[in-house]
């Protein structure tokens, strides 16, 4: 039969034994070490004036009276030193460094209480790629006494770091640095096509590639429509957010389409060779006047100007040029032409 238990290592009383308190307020020294266990520090040197009852992790190489007890609990009771080999699974408090911590057989180790799980499902199922996944009807983020940041943070410029706003589970708006260090806002109607409606550089440059905007004219060269009539435009500029050529116009060219309804700015630039009093107007549907630029002065040899007006669009609304007079225009960018730009 063993003299001690098998856990904590306590002396038995045995069978005839003398002096048996002996046995037995050891076995209390020990249990008074062992249970709730603190660890007032780790050391290697014993401290010069320890109190009674306190208890010192021993680590490598330690000295003096702890010489060849590494790794070992020292226990300080009546003015003396009981060394205690800790075992695996064994839970202490270690006062210096305000943590619990667990022995694992050879060490002792921070003990955390949720350790460092996989995936974490809070109300849901996380995975492989969720691996923090939440389901509720809101998620509080607050400070802790000032500020507080969300940080994504991405290995190279060509990965993504972004946040994602989906529609049963189908993206519809991602904002972020999306394959690149350019902060842009994209926007999807089914999750398969992306379009990027705002952009901005390190430089603080601001892009938005999907805004209407484009520069209308005809083909170049001089051309003298009737008086009364109207004209449309044959090509395109700088041309985005859908802007579109539709019917064919009498006077030649066709009706330049709004993509998008809202306001919008209008400029009309003209350059003429005025054989008398001549106007240029843009019209809405053919009608509705947006802005226009009139000569009354005939002597002119050469006349250029512009006009800037602003509407509201509907979608499909088209625009047209209408003429009084018959002065030649000279029909080309930078001359006779029309910009529109969403506001």
């Amino acid at each position: 039969m063993s003299e001690t238990t098998a856990n904590l290592e306590l002396p038995y009383i045995l069978p005839s034994q003398a002096q048996k308190h002996v046995t037995h307020n050891e076995a209390l020294q020990r249990l008074d070490a062992l249970t709730q266990l603190t660890i007032t520090a780790s050391l290697s040197t014993p401290p010069s004036d320890p109190q009674e009852g306190t208890c010192f992790n021993v680590t490598a190489s330690p000295v003096a009276a702890w010489v060849g007890e590494s790794g070992k609990l020292a226990f300080r009771q009546d003015g003396d030193w009981i060394f205690i080999t800790p075992k695996d699974g064994w839970r202490g408090w270690f006062a210096a460094e305000d943590r619990l911590k667990v022995h694992n057989g050879s060490d002792w180790a921070v003990f955390d209480a949720i350790g460092t799980p996989a995936f974490l499902g809070i109300n849901t199922t996380a995975d492989s790629t969720n691996r923090l996944a939440v389901a509720a009807a809101a998620t509080l983020l607050t400070h802790n006494g000032n500020g507080h940041q969300i940080k994504v943070n991405k290995a190279a410029a060509t990965d993504t770091a972004s946040l994602l706003f989906q529609t049963g589970w189908s993206g519809r708006a991602e904002m972020g640095l999306t394959g690149s260090d350019e902060f842009a806002i994209k926007v999807s109607a089914d999750g398969a096509t992306w379009k990027s409606a705002l952009s901005i550089t390190g430089q603080g440059e601001v892009s938005m590639p999907q805004r209407p905007l484009v520069r209308a004219t005809r083909g170049g060269g001089v051309v003298t429509p009737a008086s009364g009539s109207q004209t449309g435009f044959s090509t395109l500029s700088v041309n985005q957010g859908g802007f579109t050529l539709g019917v064919v116009v009498a006077g030649g060219g066709s009706r330049l389409i709004v993509p998008v309804a809202g306001p919008y700015l209008i400029c009309l630039g003209v350059e003429a060779n005025p054989a008398g009093a001549f106007s240029v107007t843009v019209k809405v549907n053919g009608t509705t006047v947006v802005t226009s630029i009139n000569d009354n002065d005939a002597a002119s040899a050469s006349y250029s100007n512009c006009a800037i007006g602003m509407v509201i669009l509907n979608a499909n609304d088209w625009l047209v040029l209408e003429h009084t007079g018959t002065t030649p225009l000279d029909f080309n960018y930078d001359k006779t032409e029309l910009t529109v730009v969403m506001l």
